[in-house]
């Protein structure tokens, strides 16, 4: 019997700790005002690209689904090779903002995540990735 529980304690201990995340420190970035600028298009994000490529360390490791309850929706996601996915946030107004499906080389953000759910690289860029 009590090998039987160490083998179910280290399986929940695993599982515990695995559903923990990385939370990112928000500390001085308008939350609210990111995701009230759907795809840039009202020019309120731009203003926080300053802080964005300054925290963006902080902001790997965090999950897809933590970075959607904290930036909103992304304006496009795109799928990758080997179960990777994009997501993009415009940083500033463009032709997207007419029809999001436009072709578009506003300023954007892009997420990469891993097959696992995580942000493993954040770049800044003209156009999609």
């Amino acid at each position: 019997m009590f090998p039987s529980f160490r083998f179910y304690g280290f399986f929940m201990l695993i599982g515990l700790l695995s559903s923990c995340t990385k939370q990112p420190d928000l500390r001085g970035f308008d939350v609210d005002k990111f995701v009230q600028d759907e795809a840039g298009c009202q020019g309120s994000r731009s203003s926080q690209v300053a802080w964005l490529k300054a925290h963006k360390e902080n902001l790997k490791g965090v999950s897809s689904n933590d970075i959607e309850d904290i930036l909103g929706k992304p304006d496009i996601q795109q799928l990758a090779d080997r179960n990777q996915e994009y997501y993009i946030y415009f940083l500033e107004k463009g032709p997207h903002c007419d029809k999001i499906t436009n072709p578009s080389q506003a300023y954007c953000m892009a997420f990469r995540f891993s097959a696992i759910g995580l942000a493993t690289e954040i770049t800044f860029q003209n156009g999609l990735p």
